[in-house]
């Protein structure tokens, strides 16, 4: 059984305002790929099919891509979809907080 934690509590109560929902949902979307992906397709005047042809994939696959927010690709393929797009792909690692600094924070509160 999960622990009900005073973050949970709060997370439960600032999701039941419906405004407050849709605008963390409209946030996480926006961070899925395959919304990226639209996005920048949309803004190019390129359809789905126009799209597939420039990267050598079907149609139904980019609106797998698109719509699918659990859609795994590969690296390559993002490759291919941003060139199509005349993007470039940037990832980025960041450190880690340490679970001493966590806890630390966490006692002090």
């Amino acid at each position: 059984m999960k622990k009900v934690t005073s973050w949970n509590l709060y997370f439960q109560k600032q999701m039941s305002d419906p405004e407050l929902r849709g605008l963390v949902e409209e946030e996480l979307k926006a961070l899925r790929v395959g919304v990226q992906i639209a996005k920048l397709r949309q803004q190019t005047g390129m359809s789905q099919t126009e799209l597939a042809a420039r990267t050598g994939m079907s149609a139904p696959n980019i609106s797998r891509i698109e719509n699918s927010p659990s859609q795994n690709m590969t690296l390559g393929t993002l490759v291919r979809l941003a060139k199509a797009l005349g993007c470039d792909v940037e990832i980025s690692l960041r450190a880690r907080r340490s679970a001493d600094t966590r806890g630390l924070k966490a006692a002090k509160a």
